[in-house]
């Protein structure tokens, strides 16, 4: 059985929210603030976290701060804004997808659904070939990536980006195809999400290695075959 964690300060809206979950068949378990929303996906291991933005303690960005290394857990997050800047800011910590409040239960529903189809999905389709540039390594079954034997710490949608870009060397992907892919989403401004992953992907690669990442003028980015980022 599917476990979502339901978070928000709104007594009535998480009490809506997990209702409509439970009839749906999931086990779920709800958090009235940001500390507790930590505490319990420590301890009940939710596959898909619904999170507020605007909570005491802890926001839902610094949840998502703190979550970024767990790369098992979809978030979907919930916020009265609905200003694409807020929907950028959170996607880049880490987040999967997003809804402005007020919003249909059905539709929350239909995007759980489909986050857990996205989640299995990617985890069925991990290629488990290693995949070496030099001293830089990509591990897709453990989905981890090392430096000169040193683990680099990357986010799972870092990660993500890093491993379909060196899986298609030559290939260059539009910034639109890659916010799908990765991303999985389609929005207007979004683009914006994916440069950023670059230029932090690029500084924690360093020299030489940054140059693997080649940025396609007018259209998007591409990865050099291994040998020739020098």
């Amino acid at each position: 059985m599917k476990k979502i964690l339901v978070v928000d300060d709104e007594p009535a809206i998480v009490s809506a929210i997990a209702y409509a979950l439970r009839r749906e068949g999931y086990e779920v378990d709800t958090a009235g603030d940001g500390e507790e929303a930590l505490s319990k996906a420590n301890t009940f291991r939710p596959n898909v976290l619904v999170l507020d933005v605007m909570m005491p303690k802890l926001s839902g960005y610094d949840v998502c701060r703190k979550l970024e290394d767990r790369d098992d857990i979809g978030i979907i997050l919930l916020t009265v804004k609905n200003d694409i800047v807020d929907k950028i800011v959170g996607l880049e910590l880490g987040a999967d997808d997003y809804m402005t409040k007020p919003f249909e239960i059905r539709e929350l529903l239909a995007r759980v659904k489909a986050l857990l189809r996205r989640l299995e999905k990617n985890t069925a389709e991990v290629r488990s070939e290693l995949i070496e540039y030099g001293l830089l390594q990509v591990h897709p079954d453990r989905r981890s990536a090392e430096l000169g034997g040193e683990p680099l710490e990357l986010t799972p949608k870092e990660f993500d980006l890093l491993h379909l870009l060196l899986s298609h060397p030559q290939r260059v992907y539009m910034r639109e195809e890659l916010l799908e892919q990765v991303w999985d989403m389609d929005y207007a401004g979004g683009t914006r999400t994916v440069d950023i992953h670059i230029q932090r992907l690029r500084k924690k690669l360093g020299e030489p290695y940054q140059n693997i990442l080649q940025t396609v003028y007018g259209v998007g980015y591409k990865a050099v075959p291994a040998g020739s980022y020098s």
